[in-house]
């Protein structure tokens, strides 16, 4: 069972068994180290079109504005995301010693070097190889907190708010050969957006409500025919899985595609043997699916067998090629009578609470070795079960899962009333999409609350 409740059309397809598997055709550029900023606290950089211009001050990304020390120093007008519960402590005499500006020190949560809530600008010089401006280049920024713009060149490139997933931006359109100037704005105020002051995705009171980017920072470029998702549903009863693609040609005509895939067991690398598939696709997105046996042998996920595939996907048109590689795991999690069950045997989940607790940064890692030490410490404990309160981890939290049979419950970065028609509802709906969209692969990824 795969977490997701979207339909897709089937094609009509030529199965040929093959063991062939081609190359990663993808490039990319690491944007990570040195990027020009400044801060936008009057909110006028748009107007005044700051992403024409350069600025003085150098920070390092990945990272946030409190690691690169800039902010404002912390005093007792500090505007805090969070609620506080009994603000009378204010005129306590033995508070008396932390309200000087000197020696301010806040109660309630860690409090961090400098605080900073508002706009702030990015900027970053790159060049573009000869020969990608024939092919698809996309931007990602794995976790901006949180509401990122981007601008190539001058001209807008779009914007993105999700707190989940990665904001992934197709800047082809703008990109020329030789150099060119990337400009991302960050906001992570909540506006019109409300998704609580108390919620784990943006309050002080646990990771902060930070502004910057960390995790994957890079330009990547496919050809003209490129995979845009893939989602993987296992039915553990026929020992195997439905492959369903979203395939773009960006190509004006219809193109026919052979694809191959083979799923291979990671801890061996043992292949489950590959097959050939073949499909026309005319121009636009086109969702394809794909039946794969993975063989009578094959291996079920649970906490004590975390058996993890990875599949490895294809295509390739006349001239164009590109490849996709996703993890997966052969499991069926349930609702049982009363009771949940994995692959038949009732579970008894076994929980502990995340928070996004990460004091050193005031954000989450999204190496998978930082979440092999939590969940490491959570099985010593003897849970089996990690609920993330309001708030969902980035990728790593659920490879580091899948490889140590954890079972996760992500939510979607929300501690707020809804159902009121406010533009909150919307967002849970999109923010829901979107995390079952990049992790719902993840055998580890069990279930979902909108909060």
């Amino acid at each position: 069972m795969r977490l997701s409740t979207f339909t897709a059309s089937l094609m009509i397809a030529t199965i040929i068994v093959t063991s062939s598997c081609q190359n990663n055709d993808r490039q990319t550029i690491d944007l990570s180290g040195e990027w020009q900023f400044q801060m936008d606290p009057e909110d006028q950089g748009v107007d005044e079109k700051w992403f024409e211009s350069d600025f003085s001050e150098i920070v390092q990304l990945p990272g946030s504005m409190v690691e690169n020390e800039k902010g404002y120093e912390i005093t007792m007008e500090t505007k805090w995301t969070g609620g506080m519960q009994n603000p009378e402590w204010y005129n306590d005499p033995n508070y008396a010693p932390y309200i000087d500006p000197n020696n301010v020190r806040f109660p309630f949560w860690l409090q961090p070097e400098k605080k900073y809530t508002g706009a702030a600008w990015y900027r970053k010089r790159i060049t573009i190889p000869t020969g990608w401006q024939d092919k698809i280049v996309r931007l990602t920024l794995e976790r901006p907190h949180w509401e990122s713009t981007v601008w190539v060149n001058g001209e807008p490139a779009g914007m993105q708010n999700s707190l989940a997933v990665a904001h992934i931006y197709n800047v082809s359109p703008y990109l020329k050969e030789g150099e060119n100037v990337l400009t991302v704005r960050i906001d992570n105020r909540t506006k019109d957006i409300d998704v609580g002051e108390n919620a784990h995705s943006i309050s002080d009171h646990t990771q902060s409500n930070w502004n910057g980017i960390v995790g994957d920072i890079s330009l990547s470029a496919t050809g003209k025919i490129t995979f845009e998702n893939v989602e993987i549903f296992p039915d553990i009863t026929e020992k195997s899985i439905e492959i369903r693609a979203t395939v773009n040609n960006t190509l004006r005509k219809e193109q026919t595609a052979t694809f191959t895939a083979d799923a291979r067991l990671k801890k061996s690398g043992k292949s489950t043997g590959g097959k050939l598939y073949e499909f026309r696709l005319t121009p636009g997105d086109n969702i394809i699916t794909m039946d794969y046996q993975l063989g009578e042998k094959a291996l079920l996920w649970d906490e004590f067998n975390p058996n993890v595939y990875e599949l490895l996907l294809t295509l390739k048109s006349e001239n164009e090629t590109d490849d996709y590689t996703t993890d997966f795991g052969l499991r069926d999690f349930k609702v049982d009578g009363t009771r949940f069950a994995i692959n038949g045997r009732p579970v008894f989940l076994r929980g502990t609470l995340e928070c996004a607790i990460f004091p050193l940064t005031g954000y989450p890692p999204t190496d998978t070795d930082y979440w092999k030490k939590i969940y490491t410490a959570v099985k010593e404990h003897g849970l089996n079960h990690v609920r993330f309160h309001s708030w969902c981890p980035p990728k790593a939290a659920f490879i580091a899962a899948d490889e140590m049979g954890v079972y996760l419950q992500p939510e979607c970065s929300s501690w707020a009333n809804i159902g009121n028609g406010m533009p909150i509802d919307q967002y849970i709906w999109d923010e829901s999409r979107h995390i079952v969209k990049a992790y719902g692969n993840h055998p580890s990824f069990v279930m979902m609350a909108y909060g």
